[in-house]
């Protein structure tokens, strides 16, 4: 038996995110189909971090034990041949059965992707939040700042989180302006259900001057979700990169893959 990990990329808009959910589309039910096709016997896919419904990836990553022998590129041409077309293997590797997607995992990388100008957009209209007030990007990375470490992200969770605790180790938290584009970058060692979308809720209501940068700091000492700004919509956020050790040789994620706003 051996492990392969793959990397998934996804325009998740038509589809209920990546679990399988009964009769519903999902992301892991095409990709599971599409392997099990290529290997000629069922494969079940584990992801590093499951996605919701509207929610893109980049750098998904996930893995799956077969007995089938074929070469990488193999696995790659062959199961894209059978995706459709929003769906895409990026590459696939042999991985040490100790290998794990979700546990081996040391960070994870999301960005959310506003398009901040007067007009709405018809190319990015499902892959990106379009705000046409002017966002103050340098207040939202202030706010951004106080958000940096590890702390109780209680704020920020979803109601429905399941997660056993509310600590996170956010390792980098970046809003940077590039022409009408305003792009959040958030790396930590996990996250909660929905704490990304509830994070660039409240860096919206920073950049929009409803609210102080200091407010970010005052949510996350308040640890309740009631006093958080609205969650940001799902079409901004893609599942951008994963980190793993070094030693298991894999790609360190990949860039949005958006040809219009200079490559974010």
């Amino acid at each position: 038996m051996a492990r392969i990990a793959v990397g998934v990329e996804y325009d998740g808009s038509a589809y209920a995110g990546w679990q399988m959910q009964g009769s519903v589309p999902s992301v892991q039910a095409a990709a599971e189909q599409a392997l099990s096709r290529i290997a000629a016997a069922p494969v079940a896919l584990v992801c590093a971090g499951r996605t919701d419904a509207g929610v893109h990836a980049s750098g998904q990553v996930a893995h799956f034990d077969t007995q089938a022998v074929r070469s990488a590129r193999s696995w790659v041409l062959g199961a894209n041949s059978e995706l459709p077309l929003d769906i895409s293997l990026t590459f696939a590797r042999a991985v040490p059965d100790h290998f794990h997607a979700r546990f081996s995992a040391e960070a994870r990388t999301y960005r959310y992707l506003i398009l901040n100008r007067s007009t709405r957009s018809a190319l990015y209209a499902r892959r990106a939040t379009w705000v046409h007030r002017p966002l103050d990007a340098a207040a939202m990375q202030e706010a951004a700042l106080c958000l940096v470490g590890e702390h109780d992200f209680s704020a920020f969770r979803a109601a429905e989180c399941q997660a056993k605790s509310p600590i996170r180790r956010m390792e980098r938290l970046a809003v940077e302006r590039r022409g009408d584009w305003v792009v959040i970058e958030a790396t930590a060692n996990a996250f909660l259900h929905h704490m990304v979308r509830n994070i660039a809720g409240l860096l919206l209501s920073v950049g929009r001057g409803d609210a102080p940068p200091a407010r970010a700091r005052e949510l996350l000492a308040g640890r309740d979700r009631r006093q958080g700004a609205a969650t940001a919509p799902a079409a901004g956020l893609y599942f951008a990169a994963v980190r793993y050790p070094a030693a298991f040789g894999l790609p360190a994620g990949q860039a949005c893959g958006l040809s219009g706003p200079d490559q974010l």
